[in-house]
């Protein structure tokens, strides 16, 4: 920014306007303030498309200056990874050895994958439910889920004492217990006749792309990040299986959610033939557009320009096919829940179903309670009509 030559503003002095590489003209400011310590500092940014951006930008930086929030200013571009791991490690000697292990853990594993890459004074609670409890939602127990929140509002706190937030938004969210999970299951999900309506209506009015996704997601009940994960190199033809190594969407490629989430899993006759005549054309949309389908390549591309199809594609096209079907309730995880509901319903074993899904055996019996406990009714009415059936003649001994 020091070599290209900047012109100022006949409004405002501490506005700049430049010309970039490509001669777009853009915008910038240079305001300077003293920091807490009376130490003389200064604020810019630039990439302002209009003056009028710049001037706005402008004003909230004096604005808060004047308030005395010079640590807000100088840590505008912090993202919550960068504070996550600054708040670690100035509080950690603090914690007991088993606190500072689990807090670790957390930050690591889950805050971190799901909301590090934001910026801090930008995350909000929307973009906090979407991006992280709703994807966590129905994979963890609540009870885990709440010790992450919980432990992610402490760190909040501590920006807000560094000054560097000026409020937790996060204070005032709940946490959806079994119970609410449940209720939003039941509503969630498909039966056998009404899944083979939605698949057949996406076979008939959806391009081949859009139908393949949703036909595997149905019949493998694997998340929609693991299938816009899926590389031709985990898709074995000879054995029948589709293995699972990786998750993708808006924020990129990484690791499944947990150790159970890597899996190999029996996929039917039906979805590999599909993806068979799949592989095909895919092959012919890579050429046109110079490409060659390679193990690495990703299963699901564009139809026009070969690329991987986006979280968003997926979600445009399935929006319409539910809006289209009457399927107004359903999500897309909606089809793993109707994957794994008509599973029970068939009598299959739980221990099987979780190693399937990916999850443990005790997310099955949290997360599906309800189905159990009405397949639990049947057995037992079933077991008392087979008897009497072939004439028993039991009841109560007077």
């Amino acid at each position: 920014m020091d070599k290209v030559k900047l012109y100022k503003s006949t409004k405002e002095p501490e506005i700049y306007h430049y010309f970039n590489a490509n001669k777009d003209k853009l915008w910038m400011f240079r305001h300077k303030y003293y920091d807490d310590a009376g130490k003389r500092r200064e604020k810019k940014k630039s990439g302002f498309k209009t003056e009028k951006a710049a001037l706005k930008a402008l004003l909230e930086v004096k604005a808060a200056t004047l308030r005395g929030e010079t640590k807000h200013i100088e840590h505008d571009n912090l993202t919550v990874g960068q504070w996550l791991d600054m708040w670690f490690e100035s509080n950690q000697k603090k914690w007991k050895e088993t606190t500072r292990i689990q807090r670790e853990y957390i930050i690591r594993l889950h805050l971190k994958p799901y909301l590090g890459s934001y910026r801090l004074q930008k995350l909000n609670r929307y973009i906090y439910q979407r991006e992280f409890l709703n994807l966590v939602e129905g994979q963890y127990k609540p009870n885990t889920i709440q010790t992450w929140h919980n432990l992610f509002k402490i760190a909040i706190n501590g920006a807000v004492e560094e000054e560097i937030l000026s409020r937790n938004r996060f204070t005032k969210i709940s946490i959806c217990s079994i119970e609410d999970i449940e209720e939003k299951i039941k509503e969630n999900f498909l039966t056998p006749a009404e899944l083979v309506t939605f698949i057949n209506d996406a076979k008939k009015h959806e391009n081949i792309t859009t139908y393949t996704i949703l036909l595997t997601i149905a019949f493998t009940g694997i998340r929609r990040g693991e299938s816009l994960g899926l590389q031709w190199k985990n898709i074995d033809f000879d054995n029948k299986t589709i293995t699972i190594e990786r998750t993708r969407d808006e924020k990129g490629v990484r690791s499944p959610k947990t150790k159970n989430s890597y899996r190999t899993i029996l996929v039917d006759e039906l979805v590999m033939n599909q993806l068979k005549t799949y592989k095909k054309w895919c092959k012919q949309i890579l050429f046109k557009n110079s490409h060659k389908l390679k193990n690495e390549t990703y299963v699901f591309i564009n139809e026009y320009t070969g690329d991987s199809i986006s979280n968003s594609n997926v979600l445009y096209h399935f929006n319409k096919l539910k809006i289209r079907t009457g399927f107004n309730n359903l999500t897309i995880h909606g089809l793993r829940h109707t994957h794994a509901t008509i599973l029970l319903n068939e009598g299959q074993n739980v221990k099987e179903i979780a190693k399937r899904l990916g999850n443990t055996v005790d997310m099955i019996y949290k997360i599906y309670g309800h189905v159990l406990k009405e397949l639990e009714e049947q057995s037992v009415t079933l077991f008392s009509q087979s008897l009497l059936a072939s004439g028993a003649d039991f009841g109560a001994n007077n």
